[in-house]
């Protein structure tokens, strides 16, 4: 990743590794095949000293560079945003595969460089745009779901860390923390904790730059609180991230076969972006945008709850003025509103389906209805209003519904699969957020299904859609409306 970009300090070479302390890194290299068992470190030998050379002439002074008009006007309208959104964005480049940086909010030329290709591949719709972005979150949060990516607390080194599980479906306890890995082993991912008195920051980056035979440091970074360093062999690619705090040194590591760069360097970002090595207890998941449907552990302790309005609930545009939801939204909510306009009930079907009516709603791409019902385990994904936009959430296929990270208000919430089809809509939902320490653990829920949906909207007179292979789960978020009752 870019440190420029993301204002970090350069990164500096030190002193030859401590010998004792070697069998952490040695661990750490095997992984994925980077290195020998036993290469054994060798000391860094002192740059050779350069004849004095005469001093350069003084050059006449460079002519002033002419600013460019796309770069400071996509400069503008991404700034212009709340970081919240700035960060959305980011992140659901990331997993599009076209941003490869630090998700910090900052505009660069990396982030200019990636909004220009999302924009070129899919036909010029704007990321900076509230329906174009509403896309892009959409679009990452896809890619999110089909790698099965989780956010949770890894209770062996209380770090937070998300893990591509569909990818790493193994998984191991450690002395020092938890392995995740592939079937075929040619992934592998650790997290670290160290206690206080045991290794630093310094020796830990030391034994990492440590010139070794049979490896490249390609990268390498030293904070005052943290460093990060990136390594390769004839066969393999590492990363390797370390933090410093009163409880320790905390960190992880991935290591994986080069021949499987293309598809693992982004859940390398991903995994960085989300890795936070000492959350406080109220603060346990790393701050998502939009895009903040994170799962949690099965282990956790009991949830927390708090009230939030009854009744309040998503809807999904079908046709002007007209809004499908869950019948479950309107029990205790008799003067439903959406938006600022006041909704009436036009129908309601034992399926668990209504239809609103509210005046001023326009029409949006309508989503074509599956026929078939989804496979067990398959990647889906739900979308809701939030308070940063439509949230997306990424949900698996269960027997008559969903398991997903949901939220109160996702009653209604409309769940699609890949290709942007309407497989159900959530039945009910609780009227309380469910929260353990900070992070939302996915639950399983009931679908109102397709084929329900499909004959409600038949007998309403309102055609069903035609399939259109051009529309994504991102074209849906523009027909996603809160339901709130007064």
């Amino acid at each position: 990743m870019d440190s420029r970009e993301a204002g970090q300090e350069p990164g500096r070479a030190t002193a030859a590794p401590r010998g004792p302390r070697r069998a952490l890194l040695l661990a750490v290299l095997v992984l994925g095949g980077l290195t020998a068992p036993n290469p054994g470190f060798a000391q860094d030998r002192p740059a050779m000293a350069r004849p004095a050379q005469p001093a350069p002439k003084a050059a006449s002074p460079a002519k002033p560079v002419a600013p460019d008009p796309a770069f400071e006007t996509t400069r503008a309208a991404f700034e212009a945003l709340t970081e919240a959104d700035r960060k959305a964005i980011q992140d659901a480049l990331v997993w599009t595969g076209d941003f490869n940086a630090v998700v910090s909010g900052a505009f660069g030329r990396r982030i200019f460089d990636a909004l220009t290709a999302y924009r070129t591949r899919t036909g010029g719709a704007d990321p900076l745009e509230p329906r174009g972005r509403a896309a892009l979150l959409a679009a990452g949060e896809a890619a999110k779901a089909a790698a099965r990516f989780r956010i949770a607390a890894d209770p062996a080194t209380g770090v937070v860390i998300g893990v591509p599980e569909r990818l790493l479906s193994k998984r191991t306890a450690l002395p020092t923390g938890t392995r995740w890995q592939s079937a075929d082993g040619r992934v592998t991912l650790e997290s670290r904790a160290i206690p206080p008195g045991g290794e630093t920051l310094d020796s830990l980056f030391d034994q990492l730059t440590a010139a070794l035979p049979n490896r490249k440091v390609t990268y390498k970074l030293r904070k005052p609180e943290s460093l990060v360093v990136t390594a390769e062999t004839a066969s393999g690619l590492s990363y390797v991230r370390y933090d410093a705090g009163p409880q320790g040194v905390r960190g992880f590591l991935i290591g994986y076969d080069r021949a499987l760069a293309a598809e693992v360097g982004r859940l390398v970002i991903a995994v960085a972006n989300a890795f936070t090595p000492f959350p406080a207890a109220a603060d346990a998941a790393p701050p998502k945008v939009a895009a903040s449907a994170l799962a949690g552990s099965a282990a956790a302790p009991p949830p927390t709850t708090t009230a939030t309005p009854a009744g309040a609930g998503t809807g999904l545009v079908i046709a002007p003025g007209r809004v499908l939801t869950a019948a479950a939204v309107l029990e205790g909510c008799p003067a439903p509103r959406i938006g600022q306009a006041t909704a009436r009930v036009l129908a309601t079907d034992p399926a668990g389906l209504a239809l609103l009516e509210a005046a001023g709603i326009p029409a949006p791409v309508r989503m074509p209805v599956r026929a078939d019902p989804p496979a067990a385990d398959e990647a889906l994904i739900a979308l809701a209003p939030g308070a940063d936009g439509v949230l997306a959430a990424p949900a698996t296929a269960v027997t008559g519904g969903v398991i997903a990270p949901l939220q109160p208000g996702s009653a209604g919430a409309p769940v699609l699969d890949r290709s942007g089809r309407l497989v159900g809509l959530v039945a009910r939902y609780p009227a309380a957020p469910r929260r353990v320490a900070g992070i939302v653990p996915p639950a399983r829920t009931a679908l109102v299904p397709a084929h329900a949906v499909s004959a409600f909207l038949a007998g309403q007179g309102i055609a069903e859609a035609k399939p259109r292979s051009e529309i994504g789960p991102g074209a849906a978020a523009s027909a996603i409306v809160g339901i709130t009752c007064r």
